[in-house]
């Protein structure tokens, strides 16, 4: 009797890979996962085969620093409504279509630069690249509130898993399938070949058609918006030259600070005090940030002192959900959550950056590389995301994501052995089979895990703020890893990659001894 039982909580848990919510996740994921690639390993590949340095490569990730920074605008992108569309499509599905045009735009105008064509090329690539970086990060603010809102809280795990495998799936595509493209094509290393990377670039804008597709037969989930405020124009306008203004101030800080030549001798002086050029850059790019932000901060604030803002508007953009976070668990608990989210995934996303350039350095080949890591070893974090899935609904989120992070620690350790090894075809495989099982498996827990953390009146901003989180540090570190290894070599980079994991281990330890059980049971609200 006891095994009958089992097997229908399987039979019902596995039938819910079929739900029509979760399969439109699955294409969604499919349209989120084809631009991060195209920022990361593929763009890495193209600048490195048209000569580029290694350190300037991965300082190109910060370019994705769009998705670490998106809880900014998602308030924007969760009350203004799109002219037309908005009323057309709905809230959700209006400005995911927006976003996706947004994609297309910025990876076509990638493909018509050549980054070495003149002395400032790199300078647009970087520009056209940060487009999409931020394109790509508002296409998530809405997929991401578009799931939560759309489903109830069971199916969150699966809808968790179909999303990374489409995820996945979009970055076979832009991963290998832009690497198969461009060797196609005829660019290699010592045979730079523009035009084979700008038909590839190309090729991928085509492929977002699939998400467009997608977003124009989906449907809006339908959500009791009574209680929501409605806003006049003059308001909505007020509310963007708000972001716009705080937006210009951010950049207009990093570019002044960047010609002074007092921060130009501390970095230098830092340089030679901890003997590490990285260390010191690191250092001082990390405070411009903050006084970036806090100068953003306040002319946000001077603004909100002029008649040009509905400051009830923006408090209750921006304060209240912020407010409920920390209503709905103590202080104590707050900052233990949104350390635990911070920190989670660093390890995996620090050492991902520079992945592909060590792969190559290895001496593997463009078509080994689309075909172990990006073709194989994707399939690998499908089938860890949907066993991710399955697990959490059946054993909870918690376990599973203590489970996660013990095996990325463990798992990351591997890539020393390659490191040591070097080229192995087999040892590849290997190591790519256990680190992508472990990715998938940690990510779709851990997205479940922030879904409920998240207050359903505030989904596009409460979300924004903690995946957000998630990826700052990380990329931050990861847009140096470059430096790191020219330093400290491969092997000494991937046991540090490792070593940062294991407060994790403590962390999820101490937020599931003070949360509350019920809090993450998968079940029906």
């Amino acid at each position: 009797m006891t095994d009958t039982i089992k097997r229908q909580g399987w039979l019902a848990s596995l039938r819910t890979f079929f739900h029509p919510q979760v399969i439109t996740l699955l294409f969604l994921g499919l349209s989120a996962g084809i631009p991060i690639l195209l920022i990361f390993s593929s763009l890495g590949l193209w600048l490195r085969e048209a000569g580029v340095e290694r350190s300037t490569v991965t300082y190109f990730s910060w370019a994705a620093l769009g998705y670490s920074f998106k809880f900014a605008w998602a308030p924007l992108i969760d009350r203004l409504p799109v002219p037309l569309l908005t009323r057309l499509l709905g809230r959700r599905r209006a400005w995911i279509l927006v976003s996706q045009f947004s994609i297309i735009a910025a990876i076509i105008w990638m493909a018509n630069t050549n980054p070495v064509a003149t002395e400032n090329s790199l300078i647009i690539m970087a520009i056209a690249t940060v487009l999409l970086g931020f394109s790509s990060a508002t296409q998530d603010i809405v997929i991401d509130a578009y799931r939560i809102e759309s489903a109830n809280m069971r199916l969150q795990a699966m809808m968790s898993s179909s999303y990374i495998a489409g995820y996945r799936i979009g970055m076979i595509i832009a991963g290998a399938g832009a690497l198969f493209l461009a060797d196609f094509f005829g660019s290699d290393v010592g045979a730079y070949n523009y035009q084979a990377w700008q038909f590839t670039y190309l090729a991928m804008a085509a492929t977002m058609l699939i998400g467009v597709l997608t977003t124009l037969i989906m449907s809006e989930p339908v959500l009791d918006r009574s209680q929501e405020m409605d806003y006049s124009t003059q308001d909505y306008l007020g509310f963007l030259a708000l972001f716009i203004l705080a937006i210009v101030a951010f950049i207009a800080f990093f570019v002044i600070t960047a010609k002074i030549e007092l921060l130009t001798r501390l970095k230098q002086d830092l340089s030679y005090l901890f003997a590490n050029k990285a260390l010191a850059s690191f250092l001082i790019e990390t405070l411009r940030l903050f006084m970036a932000a806090l100068l953003a901060i306040l002319v946000a604030k001077m603004v909100m002192t002029s008649r040009l803002v509905n400051t009830a508007m923006v408090k209750t953009t921006y304060v209240a959900p912020i407010k409920d976070f920390f209503s709905r668990y103590n202080l104590k608990l707050a900052l233990l959550l949104l350390a635990l989210i911070g920190l989670y995934r660093i390890s995996d996303i620090v050492l991902g950056v520079i992945a592909n350039v060590f792969y190559q350095d290895l001496n593997y080949s463009k078509t080994e590389i689309a075909t172990v890591v990006k073709t194989f070893g994707l399939v690998m974090t499908i089938t860890g995301g949907f066993l991710g899935g399955l697990l959490s609904l059946r054993y909870g989120v918690m376990k599973i994501l203590f489970l996660g992070a013990v095996l990325t620690v463990a798992t990351n350790l591997l890539f020393v052995l390659l490191a040591q090894v070097g080229y192995d075809i087999s040892l590849l495989y290997l190591v790519i089979s256990a680190d992508n099982l472990t990715a998938g498996l940690a990510s779709a827990a851990f997205i479940a895990f922030l879904s409920s953390l998240t207050n359903i009146q505030f989904t596009a901003v409460q979300y924004a703020i903690f995946s957000s989180l998630m990826t700052l540090l990380p990329k931050v570190l990861g847009g140096y890893s470059g430096s790191m290894v020219d330093s400290l070599g491969y092997e000494t980079f991937f046991i540090i990659a490792s070593l940062i994991g294991l407060p994790i281990l403590v962390l999820v330890y101490l937020a599931n001894k003070h949360l509350s059980i019920s809090e993450f049971k998968l079940k029906d609200s």
